[in-house]
C-alpha cells in the first residue's frame, strides 16, 4: 500500500539527506542474497531513525528484530560514544550477515546481538535504555510493550515499525489474522497508555514514535 503518491516520494528521498556508503551496499546485499527485502528500513526510514536518534542522544538503544542490521545501524549513529546496543533476532542465518556489517562500521564494539526468542531474552537484559524499536513479530508487539516499560525511564522513546500494516489496520480483520488484530490492539494501548504519549507517523509502513511520560 503506497500512503503518498510515487512522484512525491521520489522527491522526498531526494531532498532527504543521502544513504550512506555501507548503508547502500547493505541494502543492496540484502536485496539480492536475503528473503522478503522489503522488511529492510531503506533509505528514508532508515534517515529518519538516525535523525531521531541524533536527537535523543541515547546511551542505550534495544532493537527487537535485527533483519540485516540497517536499522540498528541507523539508530548507532546517534548513540554516545561509550553507549550500548543490544539488538535481538530469532534468525540465525542471518548472523553472521549482520556482523559483518557491524564490524566494519564505527559501532561493531557497541552492538551487542542476542539470538534467540524476544520474549526470553528482555527479562535478561539489564540496562534502562533510552531507545527502543519494535520491528519483528507484529503478533507479540502488545507483549513486547508489557516487557520493556520497566526498563525505560521517564523520556524514554519507543518507535514501533509496521503499525499501519498495509493499511489493513483500518479495515475488519479476518479471524485468522492474527498480527493485523495484534497490531489493532497495539496501537490503542499506545494512544490509551497513562505512561506514554504516542504519535503516529504514515511513514511507510507506519512508525510510531511513544515517549515515556
Amino acid at each position: 500500500m503506497d500512503l503518498i503518491p510515487e512522484k512525491i516520494a521520489e522527491y522526498v528521498d531526494k531532498h532527504t539527506q543521502e544513504e550512506p556508503e555501507l548503508l547502500q551496499e547493505l541494502n543492496r546485499e540484502t536485496w539480492e542474497k536475503v528473503l522478503v527485502p522489503r522488511m529492510l528500513s531503506g533509505h528514508f526510514q532508515g534517515r529518519v531513525l538516525s535523525m531521531i536518534s541524533k536527537l535523543i542522544q541515547p546511551k542505550y538503544i534495544l532493537e527487537i528484530g535485527t533483519y540485516t542490521g540497517y536499522s540498528a545501524l541507523c539508530l548507532a549513529e546517534g548513540m554516545k560514544k561509550d553507549g550500548q546496543l543490544h539488538t535481538i533476532d530469532h534468525n540465525e542465518e542471518l548472523f553472521q550477515f549482520q556482523r559483518n556489517y557491524f564490524d566494519r562500521s564505527d559501532y561493531g564494539n557497541l552492538i551487542h546481538q542476542h539470538l534467540g526468542e524476544a520474549l526470553s531474552i528482555i527479562p535478561e537484559l539489564d540496562h534502562i535504555f533510552d531507545l527502543v524499536f519494535i520491528d519483528a513479530d507484529k503478533e507479540n508487539y502488545p507483549n513486547y510493550l508489557e516487557l520493556i516499560l520497566p526498563k525505560l525511564k521517564r523520556g524514554s522513546v519507543i518507535l514501533s515499525d509496521n503499525v499501519l500494516w498495509s493499511g489493513k489496520v483500518i479495515e475488519q480483520a479476518a479471524e485468522d489474522d492474527i498480527d493485523t488484530k495484534a497490531l489493532i490492539e497495539y496501537n490503542k494501548i499506545l494512544k490509551s497508555h497513562q505512561k506514554l504519549e504516542t504519535v503516529l507517523l504514515p511513514i511507510r509502513d507506519g512508525l510510531t514514535i511513544s515517549r515515556v511520560k
